[in-house]
């Protein structure tokens, strides 16, 4: 999780790349309707999304599995989930959307390791909240800065994690800083990460 522009989705394909060269298998399923979750790892311009082709096709219920998941590199399968036509709609629900459909087609499948949701962060609603909401991630991660609005983002998302936290059982694994060369980001962030309870992961230079 994480806002707009910070640096989500880069940081997500880079870690999840090197758990595949270690040999895991991967999956990562982009929740914003920028769709760019997924680009670097499937080398090309942003994948279709479900929700783009549950347009296409008049239903969610007329897709094929394999039009909404593809294979990049290491075989690491990705899914988007796009979003609805600006001014129509709520992207929270093409979250929901899509995940119901992709869980329904057996995309995870016995064999993965690793699911990554890369979740806009900037409103927590209802359907961005679902992978914390549902119990369908663990842990949550938040890549956040030294600016105001990247920590006011990452401190709304720890308000929601709390929210759900006993009753999905998730948790927030810690802050990952990516760095905007702010004045004291360093220790901005190491004071964030105290008032929410939770570590800095990792500083990005």
């Amino acid at each position: 999780y994480g806002k707009g522009g910070i640096g989500k989705s880069t940081t997500t394909q880079n870690l999840v790349a090197a758990l595949a060269e270690a040999g895991h298998e991967c999956m990562i399923i982009g929740c914003d309707p920028k769709a760019d979750s997924t680009r670097l790892i499937l080398n090309r311009k942003a994948q279709n999304t479900v929700m783009d082709m549950a347009r296409e096709k008049g239903t969610v219920e007329d897709l094929e599995l394999d039009e909404v998941l593809l294979h990049g590199f290491k075989n690491i399968k990705c899914a988007e989930s796009g979003g609805p036509e600006p001014g129509v709609g709520c992207a929270g629900r093409g979250v929901i959307t899509a995940i119901n459909f992709l869980e329904e087609n057996g995309a995870y499948g016995e064999d993965t390791d690793f699911v990554f949701y890369d979740v806009l962060g900037d409103v927590v609603c209802g359907g961005f909240a679902m992978p914390i909401r549902e119990g369908k991630a663990k842990e949550i991660y938040i890549v956040t800065s030294g600016e105001m609005m990247a920590m006011y983002a990452a401190n709304n998302i720890s308000r929601g994690i709390l929210k759900y936290a006993q009753s999905g059982g998730v948790r927030l694994g810690g802050l990952i800083c990516n760095s905007r060369k702010t004045d004291k980001e360093f220790e901005l962030i190491s004071v964030l990460a105290g008032k929410l309870g939770t570590q800095l992961i990792h500083f990005v230079p």
